[in-house]
Parts: C-alpha cells; structure tokens; sequence
C-alpha cells in the first residue's frame, strides 16, 4: 500500500525540491560561467583549474568546521529555523549575486559564501527529519525528497539550458544576461520551494539553553564527540558513509569529464544528466516503500554492492552506448543510498540534538568528497605512462589509464561495506540486543542536561499524531 504523506512531511519534501536546482547549477552551467569569465579575465587553463579548485575546497573547509557549530546552536529551542532561514537567504541572495560578476575572483568569492550557506543549511534540513515525522516513517520519506528532488530540479534545469542556448548557440543575448536570468531563475526556485517548510516547520525536540547560547553550544558540541567515541555503532556508521558515500559523490563528479573521453558531447552529457535524474525518482520511491518489508540497513548493503559492480563495469566501457547504461544504473541506486543513510542516521541519534549529530555527519560526507577524485587522479596519472607506451608500440588494451582510475573506487565501496556490517552489527548502547537496524526510539540515549525531548508512547508527537491521520 502507498503510503500518504502528511502535510508537513510534504513540506519537508518541498525543500529538496527547491535545494536541488542548486545542486544542478553547481555541477553543470556554473563552472561553465567561470571558464569563460576566468578565460576572459586573462587566466590561463592551469590557472582556472587551480582557483576553481581552491574554492571548492574552501566551501568544503567551511562547512566541516561550522557544519557542527551551527547544528548544535540549532538544537536549542527556537534556533532550527532561524538558522536554516539564514542560511538558505544567503544561499539563495548570493546566487542572485553570482549573476552580476564580471571578475572571477569575485565570483569565486561569491560562490564560497553561496556554496557554504546551501550546504549549512543541509545540515539543519536533515535534521528537521525527527520533527517532522515518526522514526517509522523516516526511511520512506527520506527516499520521498531526494525522489522529488531529483525530478523537480529538472524544471529549472531545462530552464537555464534553454536560456544558455539563447547565449551559447543563437546568441540571442549576452553572456551577462545569461548568467543574471540562470541565477535568478535558480534562487527564486530554490526560496519558492522553501517557504512551505518555513510556514509550517515547527521545532519539536530540542535542547532547553543553560547559559549564552554559543557557550551552550560549544559545550554541547564537545560533549555529542564524546558520545559518538562511546557509541562504535555511529562511529563505525561515520567511517562506513565516509568511504561509500565519497565513492557515489566521485561517480556523480567524474560522470561529464568520463563522458567527454567516450565521445560524448555537450548535448548528450546534459541528456545523460537528466536521465539519471529521472530514473533516479521512481527508484527511489520504490525502494523506500520496500523498506517496510526490508530493513533499511540491507538496502544500504546492496546499493553499495550495486556501485562496486557499476564501478568493475566502468573499466569495460568504450562505446557511447555504454556510458547511457552507466547512467541508468548509477540513477536506480544514487537515491536510494543517499535517502537511506540519512533516514537510518537519523534513527541511531537522539533527537533533540539532531541537528548537531547531522553537522557531524555532513564532515564525513561532504568533507570527505576529495578522496575519491584524489584516488582517480592519482591512480590514473601512475597508469597513464604505461597505457602511453602501449600505444607508442601500437597495442591496443579493452582498458585505459582512466578506467583503472575509475575502478579503483571500488575499493572505497568494500571498505565502506565492511565497516558498515560492523556497524549495524554493534549493540545499541544500554540495550541487551544488537543494533542491526533497531529503532531510534529503543536506543537508551544518555540524557541530557536541560534537555526536552519529545516522549515515545505518552504525549505522542503532533509527528505522529498526523501520521496516523493519514494512515
């Protein structure tokens, strides 16, 4: 049976709807924009990769260090959405902004800060996931956002393709006019989307502040990294989503620039995208109502099975046809592994400090995204010299310098499968039985000072409660 989403569910949902088309923009239209700014301004190839470089590693530095500051400020009462409010206005303000630079060095500029504000308020987003609904329902409705996410962000993605096409092909308008209506475009979807979840959001658990709040803060912080060290179960998780999670996100990174070695050209990568894209919805709305009959922690199991096998099939590939395979397999488990681990974090951490815990779990996701290009790169630069002298001597390989790079992600994903077994095989901390995927809600969490959490059984959570309604 389908299950009905609540109102506030859907509004939940909404956001990654809106947050998505930002996604979109960053890894496709956006780096396209600074090449031709960097190119104009004088910057040299090697010049454009470096800064372009640098500043995603400084958005990346930004967010693993305020990340966890600002969830734990989040978690006193009153704060999650404030901050969330904050952090999606900058986003979405410095996009518009992006739009008006003619100096790519202020367009980097602006990108961190936009950059950094959409991951942050990541962060708080997922952790509105033990507000808004039941520990029951939060595999399913995890797999609901990033499901429509996927598929609602290609509205404003066709958008600014069709506004690029304007510029690029017809040259119908200018190269600023293009950016100004592409940013735009982007961040009013992006704020549309949003004002459902800041109508109807409501913070139900929370942590009550004894004191100036960024003390409280600061304290509670190091006190949820001493609870983690304690609990082998979120650790080994952490480790675990840090190798599998960085190998998906390297996969999602890689795709155009793999592509582009196939003979791909601009129109089929954007195809291609969108593909994934749209596969990516429908399997990820199955596989989250088949988390009712199958635990979610043996889903995770197999889509990090299913990218070890994408990642072995992507040494063999050499004809076009073959990468819109790649794209079809990458988009049936790209949601899911995603929506799972974030519904099955949220199950394993105390709720009143959601928002803390998810700014941990961003570091280990987002923070740890460049292993996995370093471990391409590094292994196709040592294989590169040989496949080289192979060609020199007219040897022809099934494999290239790139494909063995690209293959060496799989070891990512069995480290990531074997600490995330051992994770789920660890006993939940004050219970008498293994952790394998029980609820949240057994877990005996040790309290918190001036905490107030939202009961299991009495005093149901209006969570809960509109659940049941639309039972």
């Amino acid at each position: 049976m389908k299950m009905k989403m609540t109102p506030l569910e859907r509004k939940w949902v909404w956001y990654d709807v809106g947050n998505s088309a930002f996604t979109l923009l960053v890894s496709t239209l956006l780096p396209i924009f600074f090449n031709t700014i960097a190119e104009s301004g004088g910057a040299s190839d090697s010049e454009y990769v470096v800064y372009w470089s640098y500043a995603t590693s400084i958005a990346t530095v930004v967010v693993a260090v305020l990340g966890p500051i600002f969830g734990s400020l989040s978690d006193l009462r009153g704060m999650r959405r404030k901050i969330f409010s904050v952090a999606v206005l900058v986003g979405a303000l410095g996009c518009v902004a992006l739009g008006f630079m003619q100096h790519w060095m202020w367009f980097l500029v602006l990108f961190v800060f936009a950059k950094s504000a959409y991951q942050l308020s990541l962060v708080v987003y997922d952790s509105m996931l033990c507000d808004v609904t039941t520990r029951e329902r939060m595999d399913e409705v995890s797999s609901r956002g990033y499901a429509w996410g996927y598929i609602g962000s290609c509205i404003p993605f066709v958008l600014t393709i069709a506004v690029y096409v304007m510029y690029y092909m017809f040259e119908l308008i200018s190269l600023q006019v293009c950016m100004i209506i592409v940013f735009l475009i982007v961040a009013v979807w992006w704020v549309a989307c949003t004002l459902p979840l800041w109508r109807g959001y409501e913070q139900r658990q929370f942590v009550e502040p004894a004191g100036h709040p960024v003390r409280v803060g600061l304290r509670s912080l190091g006190h949820t990294f001493r609870e983690i060290a304690r609990d082998k179960r979120i650790w080994l998780f952490l480790l675990a989503f840090f190798f599998f999670i960085d190998g998906v996100y390297t996969i999602i990174d890689l795709a155009t620039t793999y592509g582009t070695s196939l003979g791909l050209d601009t129109v089929s990568l954007v195809i291609a995208l969108l593909v994934t894209q749209v596969v990516a919805f429908p399997a990820a709305i199955l596989l989250g109502m088949l988390s009712r009959r199958v635990k979610p922690q043996y889903l995770i199991i197999a889509c990090i099975v299913a990218y070890f096998f994408i990642t072995v099939y992507a040494i063999f590939l050499d004809q076009e046809y073959e990468f819109w395979i790649l794209a079809v397999c990458v988009g049936l488990f790209q949601g899911t592994i995603q929506a799972m681990s974030r519904s099955y974090f949220a199950k394993i951490i105390p709720g009143e400090k959601a928002s803390e815990y998810f700014g941990i779990y961003d570091i280990f996701g987002k923070g740890a995204s460049f292993m996995g290009t370093f471990l391409v790169g590094t292994v196709t630069a040592l294989c590169a010299p040989y496949f080289d002298s192979l060609a020199e001597q007219g040897i022809h390989t099934a494999f290239t310098a790139q494909s063995i790079g690209v293959a060496a992600l799989a070891v990512m994903f069995v480290i990531g499968l074997v600490l995330f077994i051992l994770a789920i095989r660890c006993k939940v901390p004050g219970a008498g039985e293994g952790g394998s995927g029980s609820p949240a809600a057994e877990v005996q969490v040790p309290a918190q000072e001036n905490a107030e959490e939202v009961p299991a059984q009495e005093g149901v959570s209006p969570a809960a409660e509109e659940a049941e309604k639309t039972e």
